[in-house]
């Protein structure tokens, strides 16, 4: 399952991403992650949800991501749940097709494992792609 939230910047993404990680380390059984472009939410997460800071790892783009997700879930088979904050500055591109082409892949890969997906992009939820839209989570669900 993939959840994107969208909405502009300061409007409140991070916020509600970390209210559903203290969600799901509360009633989920099973890992969560969090990854962030920078480490700002270390204070923030509960015990369980291990903070992977991004800028680590020098990321450059959806297809380098692709193979860190796919790393990381071959050596946690117990991930139940990631949480991507800033999808964009994470993968260092705005591009809507790529972002899209990104939601399916994870979609498709999310789906046989039973990993759940929550990720946040900052752009005007007007300006979605169908794609983007598909995806789309608010507060009293998809």
């Amino acid at each position: 399952m993939v959840r994107l939230i969208m909405s502009g910047s300061g409007e409140g993404k991070t916020k509600q991403l970390i209210e559903l990680m203290e969600n799901a380390a509360e009633n989920e059984i099973g890992r969560m992650v969090c990854i962030e472009p920078t480490r700002h939410m270390s204070f923030n997460l509960h015990h369980q949800t291990r903070l992977i800071d991004a800028s680590e790892f020098n990321i450059s783009g959806y297809e380098m991501l692709k193979g860190f997700i796919s790393g990381l879930y071959a050596g946690n088979y117990d991930i139940s749940h990631i949480f991507i904050d800033d999808i964009c500055k994470v993968a260092h591109s705005s591009n809507d097709a790529e972002v899209g082409r990104f939601l399916l892949w994870l979609d498709k890969f999310s789906a046989p494992i039973n990993l759940k997906i929550t990720l946040t992009l900052s752009a005007n939820p007007d300006t979605a792609t169908d794609t983007m839209r598909r995806f789309m989570y608010t507060a009293s669900g998809r």
